[in-house]
């Protein structure tokens, strides 16, 4: 029991030495799709979880590795069911982890679909990720990571989000488009993640906050991106347990598309774990170590060292 605190308490201060080294501002020239109201962010913290809403001005938190062994980097969605952002477990302590392994990681902080703010409020969300993939991909050179492996990883609702960005990357969403920059992710990272929007499966929450209580047929299919995947998916990782309320199904039919189309695939389901764990809860048994899996599918495919 003593070494394994000691083994905690080291990867606790690993993953605290790697804090944000830059703000990225997604809009520098102006929010696509404000409304203009005047509305104050608000982060609050209960329970060890911190939750933003209000996004306004949508941002990416760089965090470089002290010694840098790999050129690939990773842009991170927090989950939070379209309502609000798990910013610091699933965003800061992920991007640390990733630091503390040599590979420079960016929090995506996103709009919410909140219709009182924004015109069109459904898209923003991936109006963000793709301009965070342009953004990152532009300036490669200057962040010194490689233009060809940029990924995407989501939690949750994240993770809807970081699939949505791997299954739509054909058209540029929204008002700023380039065609000179491709916002395809070149690998995928969804960890317990809402990926279907059929109502016998999806998480109805995340369903709703995005597209309202009654949304269409054609939107359900849209955005349900089990139903998007071809054979130009990025290679994808996935995690769930069984007894998680956002149900493993929707990691099953990922990976079933992902299987169909050829495109390289690893997932595991724990039986245990529950939702929302990240590298934050304890006592949860095998599902604690999936980022030791994450670390041996990034090393094969070439990403880590």
């Amino acid at each position: 029991m003593k070494n394994i605190l000691i083994c905690l308490l080291f990867l606790s201060g690993m993953i605290n030495a790697y804090s944000q080294d830059e703000t990225i501002y997604l809009y520098p020239n102006g929010v696509p799709g404000s409304k203009g109201v005047q509305i104050q962010e608000e982060s609050i913290t209960t329970d060890g979880i911190t939750r933003v809403k209000n996004v306004t001005n949508p941002a990416l938190y760089m965090y470089q590795p002290k010694d840098k062994t790999s050129d690939a980097s990773v842009i991170i969605c927090p989950g939070g069911g379209y309502s609000i952002l798990a910013i610091d477990h699933e965003g800061y302590e992920i991007a640390g982890w990733f630091a503390s392994r040599g590979i420079t990681a960016f929090v995506l902080k996103y709009r919410l679909p909140q219709t009182n703010l924004f015109e069109d409020a459904e898209i923003r969300p991936l109006q963000d990720a793709q301009q965070a993939i342009r953004v990152v991909r532009k300036n490669a050179a200057k962040y010194g990571v490689s233009p060809n492996k940029i990924g995407i990883m989501g939690f949750s609702a994240g993770g809807h989000l970081a699939s949505t960005a791997s299954t739509h990357f054909n058209t540029q969403i929204g008002e700023i488009t380039d065609t000179g920059i491709s916002v395809r992710p070149d690998f995928s990272i969804l960890i317990y993640p809402v990926i279907t929007f059929d109502e016998t499966v999806t998480h109805s929450g995340s369903r709703g906050n995005l597209l309202g209580e009654n949304p269409s047929s054609g939107k359900i299919e849209f955005y349900s991106n089990d139903l998007q995947v071809t054979g130009t998916t990025p290679p994808t990782f996935l995690i769930s347990t069984t007894d998680d309320g956002v149900s493993p199904e929707n990691s099953i039919l990922y990976y079933q598309a992902c299987r169909k189309y050829k495109v390289p695939v690893e997932m595991h389901i724990y039986e245990k774990g529950g939702h929302g764990y990240a590298l934050k809860k304890k006592g949860l048994g095998p599902v604690e170590s999936w980022h030791d899996r994450l670390e041996d599918w990034m090393k094969e495919r070439k990403l880590m060292k």
